[in-house]
């Protein structure tokens, strides 16, 4: 029985073997796609990245010479390129199946700003498809360009953005950058101290990020800027959808008392994003009804041309109740008031501050919303 079927075995890989000898050879010949239907050469498109608008990219199919299936990609280049080293190489539609690529606007703004093409400014991008079998891929024999119109923004804005550089409170480890606050889309603030020399503003604390800087009032990529005046603290906002730069100097935040109508105690700057003072006395005001105990805060800055002007911080609520030990966090938490009024949209201290020694600390903290706190010595 053993004999009989070690025949079997021997017999069976001999056919095996003898199979392998066999060629089998793939035929992978294309012929490549002749020509590009959509869009029209030149054609002139004014980009809407903010919008769902799209150009649809057309031509027509390849042919197999065993008649199986091809795939498609859609190639971009600069205007003097060869496509030898393309700025974008994208599937098509179908995952690559398709005749025809689907591009949105802002995929396209994306691609004209890797092509050297400047926001607010006009360039050409030259584009064509490339036709796959296997490892046979074949360029089509006919070239096209777009020109396209690019608002103004970035093409590609970042997710996350970091402040770093000698000039700033962590210095230039970039593991120690400070990130800013996502205030909307595409815009980000930071409340900080920068001291004399550069800094700049990246797009993530690991590797080799990408750069921007402030020049005047505009957001650039790439460089540095430079602080020259001495330490001084700043909130910096950028808005990258409009190369936007804004640099407001703080030149002092107080705590406004309303009953006394005045900046009851300053709060100097102490670091990480936070102004404070220790140890001071709050008496609230007596009044023919009661104790007034309500307040706010001031906050004094200066405008890059020069302007000096007033923001005010308060509740969200025009009036409040005295907080307790229960009083939710977010009672503290800290909003632009609509005007100056010596009363409305003011916090309340709880009944225990009264005569008492405390500690005022006013966070600008990027990573949580902005409040403060109160502590009883």
């Amino acid at each position: 029985m053993k004999k009989y079927f070690s025949a079997i075995i021997i017999a069976s890989l001999g056919l095996l073997f003898g199979a392998c000898k066999k060629d089998y050879k793939i035929n992978s010949n294309i012929q490549p796609v002749s020509k590009l239907s959509a869009p029209v050469d030149d054609k002139y498109i004014k980009l809407q990245p903010a919008t769902s608008a799209s150009v649809s990219f057309e031509w027509e199919q390849a042919r197999a010479e065993d008649g199986s299936l091809i795939l498609y990609e859609v190639v971009f280049d600069k205007e003097t390129g060869d496509f030898s080293d393309p700025v974008a190489t994208i599937a098509s539609d179908g995952g690559g199946v398709q005749n025809k690529l689907s591009l949105s606007h802002k995929d396209l703004n994306s691609i004209a700003g890797k092509a050297g093409i400047a926001a607010l400014a006009t360039g050409k991008l030259k584009w064509s498809v490339k036709a796959a079998k296997g490892f046979n891929i074949k360029l089509a024999t006919e070239t096209r360009t777009i020109e396209v119109e690019r608002p103004n923004g970035f093409a590609e804005i970042p997710v996350d953005v970091y402040l770093t550089g000698e000039a700033t409170e962590v210095g230039t480890d970039l593991s120690k950058a400070i990130k800013l606050k996502s205030t909307a889309p595409g815009v980000f603030e930071v409340y900080t101290s920068l001291k004399n020399g550069s800094y700049q503003f990246v797009d993530r604390n690991t590797g080799t990020p990408a750069t921007y800087y402030i020049d005047g009032t505009i957001l650039k990529e790439g460089g540095e800027s430079t602080q020259a005046d001495g330490t001084k603290q700043y909130r910096l906002r950028l808005d990258f959808n409009n190369t936007a730069a804004t640099v407001t100097e703080i030149t002092a935040i107080g705590l406004w008392f309303a009953p006394e109508n005045k900046i009851l105690y300053d709060l100097p700057y102490a670091g990480n994003s936070t102004w404070s003072f220790q140890n001071q006395v709050i008496t609230f005001h007596q009044e023919s009804w009661g104790r007034d105990e309500r307040y706010k805060f001031r906050m004094d800055v200066k405008a890059a041309d020069g302007t000096v002007g007033q923001e005010w911080y308060g509740s969200s609520n025009s009036d409040n109740n005295r907080p307790t030990a229960t009083t939710p966090l977010s009672f503290w938490e800290l909003k632009p008031v609509p005007n100056n009024d010596q009363y409305n949209y003011s916090f309340k201290f709880m009944s225990e501050v009264d005569t008492k020694a405390c500690d005022v600390n006013v966070y600008f903290s990027p990573d949580k919303n902005y409040t403060h706190e109160v502590i009883i010595k």
